[in-house]
């Protein structure tokens, strides 16, 4: 179903993922127990709490030419994160297009890179982190945001490979139907767990920023925002 690939150290698993991305299999997952220089979007930093903790990137060679619904990875990915946190009985929420947080905390990132040569689509690295235990001191050192880990709000150490396997086996068991769905097979689970829909909001899309009432997230999986009556489709951007 999917191949594991496990380092000791790396710089940042989608990194590693890119450079050697014509040797690996597709659906290969590289796990790190520590990731050096790991990134989020828009290039922020990714602390390391600790090899107890998920440092991953999936590979995905689906074809040889790119398709939207590649766009929508990053969704899916949120809502199986989501889904499999909730088994350990917290509730969760989803801040557009992909952070999951737990009451307003985040827990999980998500960092899709697409690789392409010429018109050839090369593949996908679909990198996440997870912040399953820590302490609250090493969590502090994460200034741009709240931060929250698993362990603190189960009060239970969290097994790191059970969680993984439930993640992975939750993910490539609707990956195939999920590239002929798209967005649709998703977006009752994924608008469940908006957290930011039906309020205003600012949305920063790298130096600009866009202001309105958060109205809808289309078919596509876009924000949809509203001002002066004119509604204006987000396709990417940080809500802050």
């Amino acid at each position: 179903m999917f191949t594991l690939k496990r380092l000791k150290e790396v710089n940042s698993t989608n990194l590693f993922a890119k450079e050697n991305l014509s040797e690996i299999e597709d659906k290969t997952v590289i796990i790190a127990e520590r990731q050096t220089s790991g990134r989020g979007r828009f290039n922020r930093t990714w602390i390391d709490l600790g090899d107890d903790n998920i440092f991953a990137t999936i590979v995905l060679k689906p074809s040889e030419t790119f398709d939207e619904v590649y766009t929508n990875l990053t969704q899916y990915l949120s809502v199986v994160i989501c889904k499999t946190l909730e088994e350990y009985g917290v509730e969760t929420s989803i801040k557009w297009p992909n952070d999951v947080l737990i009451d307003g905390k985040k827990i999980a990132g998500i960092l899709s890179e697409t690789v392409m040569q010429g018109a050839k689509f090369k593949g996908i690295m679909l990198g996440f982190g997870i912040n399953l235990n820590a302490d609250k001191k090493s969590l502090s050192e994460i200034k741009d945001k709240e931060a929250t880990a698993l362990n603190l709000e189960t009060t239970k150490h969290i097994d790191k490979e059970e969680f993984l396997n439930k993640l992975l086996n939750r993910f490539f068991d609707k990956y195939d139907e999920f590239l002929k769905t798209g967005f649709a097979m998703i977006k009752d689970d994924y608008i469940s767990r908006a957290c930011f829909l039906n309020q205003n909001i600012s949305v920063q899309i790298f130096n600009e920023k866009k202001c309105g009432y958060a109205k809808l997230i289309n078919n596509s999986g876009e924000l949809v925002i509203e001002k002066d009556n004119k509604e204006l489709v987000l396709t990417m951007g940080d809500i802050l």
